[in-house]
Parts: C-alpha cells; sequence; structure tokens
C-alpha cells in the first residue's frame, strides 16, 4: 500500500470518527445544526455524540424512581456527571431535598410501626374478649380491675399468641407414632391400636400421614379455641361443673381430645390405604377405570 492510499484511509476514518450522531435519536449534525452536541463518557466513535436535550429525557427516564439515581452511559458504563447551577434559592431547596429524603426514608419504618401497634391492640382486645367470654363480664371486669394495667396489656395479648403456638404444635402425629410401635407388643389393646402396615416386600413404614400446615387454618382455628371451649363446656358439664373457668377448661380439653383422636383415626385409615396402593399395568381398560375413579371422586 503507497504512502498517498494510507494517508487517505486515515482521513476517512478521521472524518468518520468526527461525524455527530446522536445514539439516542439517530440524528446527526445536518439533520439539526442549531442542536446542542456532547460527549458526556469514555465512547469512541460517533458513539460517543449525543444531544443534549435527547440525554437530559433519558435520564429523567431513568430517575423515574427517584432524582438521586446515578445514572451512566449504558456502553461504556461511565456515570454521568450532573451538574446544577448555583441559584439563590439553593439552600431552602437543599434543605427541602433533605426534608424529603428523610421522611421517605422513614415511612416504611413509620408503617411498620403502625402495623405492630394495630396487631398489639387488636391482641389485646381479643385476648380482653376471651376472658370475658370464659369467666363472664361482670366477674371479668372486677378480676381486671385487681391487676395494675401494666400486667394487663403484658398479659392479654400473650392469649392469642399461646392459642396460636399451641395450634402448631401438632401432637396427634407423635402420639400416632408411639401407638404404631407400641401397639404389637401390648396383648390387650393390639387390636384396639393402630399398627404398622406391611408391604409386599416384607417391611414396614411408620411414617405418619402428616397434613400441610395451613396459616388461615392455624390462625382460625386457634382463635375460635376459646369460644368453641365455651359452648363445649355449657353443654357437657353445665350441670356438674359450678365454675365457668373449669367449665370451660373441661370443655376445651374434651374438644381437643375428640378432635385428636378423630384425626389420629383419618390419618391412619389414609396411611393403610396409602401402603396399601398398587401401581398396575397399563391398559385401556385400567386407564378408563382410573378416570371414572376420578369422576367419581370428583362427585363426591
Amino acid at each position: 500500500m503507497t504512502d498517498d492510499s494510507q494517508q487517505a484511509q486515515r482521513n476517512l476514518v478521521d472524518n468518520g470518527n468526527n461525524v455527530k450522531q446522536c445514539w439516542i435519536c439517530f440524528a446527526t449534525e445536518d439533520d439539526d445544526s442549531a442542536a446542542q452536541w456532547i460527549q458526556p463518557c469514555n465512547c469512541k466513535g460517533t458513539t460517543k455524540w449525543v444531544h443534549q436535550g435527547c440525554l437530559q429525557q433519558w435520564v429523567d427516564e431513568k430517575q423515574k424512581s427517584g432524582r438521586d439515581v446515578k445514572v451512566a452511559c449504558p456502553q461504556c458504563k461511565t456515570e454521568y456527571i450532573i451538574f446544577f447551577p448555583n441559584t439563590h434559592t439553593d439552600k431552602l431547596v437543599m434543605f427541602l431535598d433533605k426534608v424529603d429524603a428523610f421522611v421517605y426514608k422513614s415511612c416504611p419504618f413509620f408503617a411498620a410501626g403502625i402495623m405492630v401497634g394495630s396487631l398489639y391492640w387488636t391482641a389485646v382486645t381479643y385476648g380482653a374478649i376471651t376472658v370475658m367470654q370464659v369467666v363472664g363480664q361482670a366477674h371479668a371486669v372486677e378480676v381486671m380491675e385487681r391487676f395494675e394495667p401494666a400486667v394487663l396489656l403484658t398479659g392479654l395479648p400473650c392469649i392469642p399468641v399461646f392459642l396460636i403456638t399451641f395450634k402448631m404444635v401438632q401432637w396427634e402425629d407423635s402420639l400416632l407414632e408411639f401407638l404404631r410401635k407400641a401397639g404389637p407388643r401390648l396383648p390387650v389393646l393390639r387390636h384396639f391400636l393402630p399398627a404398622p402396615v406391611t408391604n409386599e416386600s416384607g417391611t414396614n413404614s411408620e411414617a405418619v400421614i402428616t397434613e400441610e400446615m395451613s396459616c388461615t387454618r392455624v390462625f382460625t382455628g386457634a382463635l375460635l379455641l376459646p369460644t368453641i371451649a365455651t359452648i363445649t363446656g355449657d353443654i357437657l358439664y353445665k350441670n356438674t361443673v359450678r365454675s365457668a373457668v373449669q367449665r370451660t377448661f373441661l370443655g376445651g380439653l374434651t374438644f381437643i381430645i375428640v378432635r385428636g383422636i378423630i384425626k389420629m383415626y383419618h390419618k391412619q385409615q389414609v396411611y393403610k390405604r396409602i401402603r396399601r396402593r398398587r401401581i398396575l399395568d397399563y391398559s385401556p381398560q385400567s386407564e378408563d377405570q382410573v378416570y371414572e375413579r376420578r369422576i367419581e371422586h370428583i362427585i363426591l
């Protein structure tokens, strides 16, 4: 290559580098000679040029979530230097910016505090209503008047917390597993206690069929327990037990035991059904049977 051709190629490259084309709107300096051009980043070639107005709009889009968001070039990742000219209201604007930033950052904490406070006073109210329901309104007022306000504000919200915590304890599974292990070794209760089911290989599984814990079910069951205990106590022990507290306690204990026995029976039957299941060979007839059973299960 001759010296003249090399010089011509250099001139062509220099002319190409001097061409201004906005990487946002793709307009050149020939399209709008009055536009203001800037080089805000470390990009080379024609991509280093951009219109001041186009970049301002692009920065506004990036800072929609907040004016403090840093904006950088999408190609070379150079952060843009944004300059604000000084005015006579700068100090006031800066003060208002700090106030606005403080309010913006503190609002989540205030919202969390309001939510916690609302839950706390809801728990206090529920605790007071539960006490009135168990011992009666008149007697409950007398009992609560004997205690200091600090004791009531600490003890009453513990009532729903205790109920929810107790509801989350699935004691039926532990008892059912114990009965399965102890049942075969007890001659008298061998026919009544649930025993493990043996499969074709001669092995047995003592795994308990546990149900998925639902937050709404736990919450509802826990908070309804005092009401159910009161109703059960009034129905079963009203003529034999004079104390309302004792009736509620016995009613709740009876309900928990009966419900636990029913749940253990249901889990044991489900356990037996699962242990005795079989995988069938595929055939058009078996597929029709499975479909019919599904339809029957849905209808029932």
